[in-house]
């Protein structure tokens, strides 16, 4: 089991390269479990699984008619918020700390 989040999608498309693509609604997925990180069963909702296709959304991403995907979780991009820099462990520096 990984701990690098994937996509499932409720939809596929063919790249160019020829290479399945997720499309719809996209998810956050751990290879090796079997549901979301926001909590949605894989086998109960239909969604596909890209196990080589990762999870590199952010919150600031615009979607336009022309992507495959029409809709990110806000919930999967919460849970994977935190994935982003592990080398600072919080997102916030003390500046003045107490002694």
């Amino acid at each position: 089991m990984t701990s690098t989040p994937a996509v499932a999608a409720s939809s596929e498309e063919t790249g160019p390269d020829g290479v399945r693509q997720p499309g719809g609604e996209v998810h956050a997925w751990l290879p090796g479990q079997n549901q979301t990180l926001c909590g949605l069963p894989l086998s109960r909702t239909r969604l596909r699984r890209f196990p080589h296709v990762r999870f590199e959304h952010s919150s600031t991403d615009m979607l336009t008619e022309a992507d495959p995907v029409g809709w990110i979780c806000p919930r999967c991009l919460a849970a994977t918020g935190g994935r982003r820099d592990r080398k600072q462990k919080r997102g916030w520096a003390p500046t003045s700390p107490r002694p």
